[in-house]
């Protein structure tokens, strides 16, 4: 299987950071093929409504030029996309809501349709407060076609704090060794 870890979080080496290569551990040692995408490290505009991406004519595809003609790219190649946020205001990061608006054209073309996606969300307040991320999420997640593969959710906020919790660490390593 090939995994393609999405992260939505400004901080490198931060909690989202530290439990998706936690997963990615765990699934590589199944033998499955990982990789990671920072989006920040992308330029990601905001979607126009143009609807250009609804048209046949266009090949169904985003009508932008920027970063996200990489991801799209790399979205399609994966068997399961794993979408790591740090809660910001009960949702994603600005971040991980551009790619999430982007992602438009799939509901015409249909191409992420079958693949599995997962959330891995830490917070400051804990699982608790994540309803409607993962709402947001499984709704998102059934309009484009894709399987809800779960989620990760953890109590973390200060920058690495999750990396002093090994029983965190290891329900992470076990999510990705059970995929």
């Amino acid at each position: 299987m090939r995994i393609l870890a999405v992260l939505g979080s400004p901080r490198k080496g931060g909690n989202t950071e530290i439990l998706v290569d936690e997963i990615l551990k765990g699934a590589e040692l199944k033998g499955h093929a990982t990789e990671r995408l920072r989006l920040y490290d992308h330029e990601i505009l905001p979607c126009l409504d143009c609807r250009g991406c609804k048209k046949a004519k266009s090949g169904y595809n985003c009508t932008l030029s920027d970063g996200m003609e990489e991801i799209y790219a790399r979205l399609e190649r994966a068997d399961l996309i794993i979408f790591g946020t740090p809660i910001y205001w009960y949702g994603p990061t600005a971040k991980m809501k551009l790619l999430i608006d982007r992602l438009r054209p799939y509901i015409a073309s249909r191409k992420l349709e079958g693949k599995k996606g997962m959330i891995v969300a830490p917070s400051e307040e804990g699982p608790e407060c994540c309803g409607p991320l993962l709402q947001m999420f499984a709704m998102s997640f059934d309009y484009l076609g894709m399987v809800d593969a779960g989620s990760l959710l953890a109590q973390a906020y200060e920058r690495g704090e999750i990396g002093k919790r090994p029983g965190e660490l290891e329900r992470a390593r076990e999510k990705g060794l059970s995929l």
